[in-house]
């Protein structure tokens, strides 16, 4: 295919990508789902599973393998950018005094689900073995069993969060960085997993490790400093400090997926380190464009996720699947999540909301799945299982969000209030302003 005949066809498929991705979305606000969650559907139905099933000519012509790249391209930017702008909203001072919290959560809902994954691994072997796995699963196989259970989608929760006003409270910055921490353990363990045989990177596990702890450091120590003076001190134009950014965020990316991370990490990590404005507050010129270019070109990281779901039919023993691991894995992470913020100090109605918050799975999920299957550490029934899965608890967590969210009934005149309320910080403390908030144009 000729270069132009490449640039057409990436032309056509973006527009379709984009219209289609926004449409989907608009329709899922409308029936009380957040707005990613519509292009997430979107970008499976774009996928081989729907319209290369319903019509495999036009889905040949529209994607063709030779934009298969611009397309990958263009998502790792966006997913980029996205995260970027989540880390620079995160308010760690909210945290105050829950930042043991937070790690406690984090810590949690990797273990249970991790143990009740590798468990049911273990205790259903046979019923495994049925959806195409060995009976005899190696560790590498039980591992990536407990972490298909416990990873969480960042993207997707971070959209929920703001859709749902929570990013300015204490549950919604206890979930998204819990979550950021859980799936930092996730992928790492994932890592060392694949890397079992003893192919991938050129370098060591032990010498990543070392250099990822570095690379943290050194953000967290010299990278700060150095962005508020360049920053803030040059009175740099609005424009190139968001480009200056932008750049920032694709290199601590390519450094955390060259470590053997992925991209997400870097990102957040840029954006947890770039510095507000004084006093404290975010930058309204930073914070805007960053959400318009994340949202316009988000979709594209959903169809090329998408692109790998391939689901095909599937019996009785395959639905029943679904429903079990379903089950298990909304129970352990809520469960998990909820009883660890509730001993942590928040009230039953936070403590579920971070529980809910956390049980989203979404395309991180699929990411992860994708990569096991290559890895020959997943069959294609049990994947397409646990596609399902991920699919299921991502739509569910709107539903209990609104369930658990919901004001407390009125009390009798008189009664004593019997719904606790999040603590507010103590008059003089650093979380007594909240960060601002710029609408989400999704």
């Amino acid at each position: 295919m000729s270069p132009d005949a490449l640039i057409t066809h990436f032309v056509a498929a973006s527009a379709l990508i984009l219209v289609a991705a926004h449409a989907a979305g608009w329709v899922a606000r409308r029936l009380g789902q957040p707005y990613i969650v519509g292009q997430l559907a979107a970008g499976i139905a774009l996928g081989p599973s729907l319209l290369g099933s319903a019509a495999p000519g036009a889905y040949e012509t529209l994607f063709p393998d030779g934009i298969n790249t611009a397309l990958t391209g263009f998502a790792q930017f966006a997913l980029v950018v996205f995260l970027f702008a989540v880390g620079y909203e995160l308010d760690v001072r909210l945290l105050g005094g829950r930042a043991r919290t937070t790690v406690a959560v984090a810590l949690a809902s990797f273990v249970v689900p991790m143990a009740v994954g590798s468990g049911g691994a273990l205790l259903f072997r046979d019923q495994l073995h049925s959806l195409g796995m060995p009976r005899d699963l190696s560790p590498s196989m039980v591992v990536f069993a407990g972490i298909a259970l416990s990873i969480t989608a960042v993207p997707v929760l971070t959209a929920i969060v703001r859709e749902n006003g929570l990013a300015p409270t204490v549950p919604g910055v206890v979930a998204v960085s819990a979550a950021g921490l859980l799936d930092v353990v996730c992928w790492t363990v994932l890592a060392g997993t694949m890397m079992e045989d003893g192919e991938g990177h050129a370098l060591a596990w032990p010498w990543r490790a070392a250099l990822a702890a570095g690379f943290v450091a050194l953000m967290l120590v010299a990278a700060r400093p150095l962005l508020r003076r360049l920053l803030w001190g040059t009175h740099m134009e609005p424009s190139l400090r968001l480009a200056l950014l932008i750049g920032f965020a694709l290199g601590s990316a390519w450094v955390t997926h060259f470590l053997g991370l992925h991209v997400i990490f870097g990102a957040l990590l840029a954006g947890v380190v770039t510095p507000r404005e004084p006093g404290g507050t975010l930058d309204p010129d930073l914070v805007r464009p960053l959400h318009e270019v994340g949202s316009l070109l988000l979709p594209f990281f959903f169809v090329v996720s998408g692109r790998s779901v391939a689901v095909t039919g599937m019996d009785t023993a395959g639905w029943v699947a679904v429903l079990v691991v379903t089950s298990l894995a909304v129970a352990s992470k809520i469960g998990s999540g909820t009883v660890t913020a509730r001993l942590g100090g928040l009230d039953r109605r936070d403590a579920r909301t971070v529980g809910v918050l956390l049980s989203a799975r979404g395309l991180t999920e699929l990411i992860a799945l994708d990569a096991g299957l290559r890895a020959g550490l997943l069959s294609e029934p049990l994947y397409t299982v646990l596609v399902f899965m991920a699919l299921a608890t991502t739509l569910l967590t709107q539903p209990l969000l609104g369930l658990v969210r919901r004001p407390a009934e009125r009390v009798p005149s008189g009664a004593a209030e019997r719904t606790p309320r999040t603590p507010v910080p103590p008059a003089g403390s650093q979380g007594d302003t909240p960060p601002a908030r710029v609408a989400d144009p999704g």
